[in-house]
């Protein structure tokens, strides 16, 4: 074996030996719990992204390549980072340092105790270990969303009226709610938990019942739902 070979090979292996050292000298047990900054954003169920994408199997992952994901920055996705416990240091450190311009709204976290006990656990979810994964992803990160297609009557919407400034919304338990229009947020999800095509929902956002959530499939269809007249 000629002497550059050697030395490429060399390099190669001790990168993946410190990777495997820096997630082994995590511990997985406490990164699930600080995991919870992260659950906010992303969850740990493969197929359901929120803010974020699923960091289902991040492990290994390219940067910026989940299918399906479409909220990738640019800068994100030339990176050509592939999720390690190399990379996921400086990027939990640091979002922005180690990724100039990227879109993720996060700091960083400071501590590095912090951050290799969320790089092991990240590292455990995505190793197999007799057919199963090596560390227990919580119920919490995995959990199964509302699914909008089966809300109660009260939940679901019939007809929207809308008059200077207010909105003025009928469900089907055959009530009539009145907002001011700046506490009605008016918003689409078209995920698989959604609501069903012509069928929006409407889900209380505020402790007194004075704002709430019209969530519609597609934006398309608000505009078509709402009736203006005083």
């Amino acid at each position: 074996m000629n002497a550059p070979l050697r030395l490429a090979l060399m390099l190669a292996f001790g990168a993946i030996g410190t990777a495997h050292r820096a997630a082994a000298e995590g511990d997985p047990e406490r990164g699930a719990k600080a995991f919870q900054v992260c659950a906010a954003c992303h969850s740990l169920r493969a197929g359901l992204d929120r803010t974020g994408p699923s960091l289902a199997g991040v492990w290994g992952r390219t940067a910026g390549s989940l299918a399906g994901f479409d909220r990738y920055s640019p800068a994100l996705k030339a990176s050509g980072v592939t999720w390690d416990a190399k990379t996921l240091d400086p990027w939990l450190e640091s979002p922005e340092k180690f990724v100039p311009g990227n879109w993720m709204l996060f700091e960083g976290i400071p501590d590095k105790g912090t951050r290799g006990d969320l790089i092991a656990f990240l590292h455990g979810i995505g190793e197999t270990r007799n057919g199963a994964a090596a560390v227990k992803v919580p119920g919490a990160y995995v959990k199964t969303p509302k699914d909008l297609k089966r809300l109660a009557p009260e939940e679901q919407v019939k007809a929207i009226r809308s008059c200077r400034d207010s909105y003025f919304v009928t469900t089907a338990d055959g009530q009539t709610h009145a907002f001011w229009d700046q506490s009605l947020r008016l918003e689409t999800d078209g995920g698989a938990f959604g609501p069903a095509s012509g069928a929006p929902v409407i889900l209380q956002a505020g402790m007194f019942g004075d704002r709430a959530d019209l969530i519609f499939a597609a934006p398309e269809e608000i505009s078509r739902s709402i009736k203006h007249q005083c």
